[in-house]
């Protein structure tokens, strides 16, 4: 997944004023069965080797999808070497089976004219050892939490919204955090020194109640489930802007009441401050559960062996 600038404001007006009207709406959900092939055309927006990706602004699939901008996987991550922000691009999105890739991906312009949608200057990850401000939220209990509340303990925090139609994303991020629960709940001294966060860019409609389902589901406990571990929360209107900018979020309102977005994950240390980041959906629960186990025994402050 591409990594937003922290300016959220000037990333988004600048991708909004480079993009056709109606092209950043969500892909279709997509059924599990017999994989299909369309071709897809469209202006490479950015780029992200660590998961293989392109983000791309492609047009309309009859019969597919609407045009729009978002993240595709590629069957050969290779390809991203000779791939840059700004070229044109073609190649066949193979539907179905265990999920989306874009095969046999080429650059189709020669000039390779590069129009950045988000200036270079502006993107920044987050990195170890930065310090996380005390963001507040409203969650699935109607309660306001607050990141201070979790001092001393390794905090888990990742974004989603209960609407998001991509099995790949939201899903997927929740997916992996119920299998690094799992993981934390079978050593409980580890399972005492953390707690996981999954927060929702969208508060409008992921009120406490929704978000109380939603875990649950996730969780496997439904209504009996006490959220104790792991916290399903909004943040409030006023504070959503600053909270994605921090993390380096990007959340546009697309057709069809949903959005399209970026991911953010992180391990917060006991002291508060960054302990690992991850940008996009190609983390694995193990290698988070590494992170914790690393970040536990790490002094306040210190680098750890």
């Amino acid at each position: 997944m591409l990594f937003f600038s922290r300016s959220i404001a000037l990333a988004l007006v600048g991708i909004a004023a480079l993009l056709p009207s109606g092209c950043r709406q969500a892909a279709p959900a997509v059924a599990a069965g017999p994989v299909r092939h369309y071709p897809l055309a469209g202006k490479v927006v950015g780029t992200n080797a660590e998961t293989g990706e392109l983000e791309i602004a492609a047009g309309a699939i009859p019969g597919f999808m609407d045009a729009m901008t978002m993240p595709y996987r590629l069957q050969d991550p290779g390809a991203l070497r000779a791939i840059h922000r700004g070229d044109q691009v073609a190649g066949t999105l193979a539907v179905g089976g265990e999920g989306t890739v874009l095969e046999s991906v080429r650059v189709t312009d020669a000039s390779r004219e590069v129009r950045e949608a988000v200036p270079q200057s502006l993107m920044k990850p987050l990195v170890p050892g930065e310090a996380v401000p005390d963001f507040s939220f409203l969650d699935q209990s109607k309660q306001v939490i607050r990141l201070s509340q979790y001092r001393g303990k390794v905090v888990v925090l990742t974004f989603i919204y209960t609407h998001c139609p991509l099995s790949e994303y939201c899903p997927r991020m929740s997916r992996n955090f119920a299998e690094v629960d799992k993981a934390l709940a079978a050593s409980p001294p580890l399972y005492d020194r953390t707690h996981l966060l999954s927060i929702s860019f969208d508060p409008e409609r992921d009120t406490p109640a929704v978000l109380r389902s939603y875990g649950g589901a996730y969780t496997g406990q439904y209504t009996n489930e006490t959220f104790a571990h792991w916290s399903f929360a909004a943040p409030r209107r006023a504070e959503l802007a600053p909270l994605l900018e921090f993390f380096d979020v990007s959340a546009v309102p697309a057709p069809g009441a949903t959005l399209t977005h970026s991911l953010s994950t992180v391990v917060i240390g006991p002291d508060g401050r960054v302990a690992k980041w991850y940008g996009g959906n190609g983390w694995t629960p193990a290698q988070v559960v590494a992170d914790v186990e690393h970040a536990v025994t790490v002094p306040a402050g210190g680098k750890g062996a």
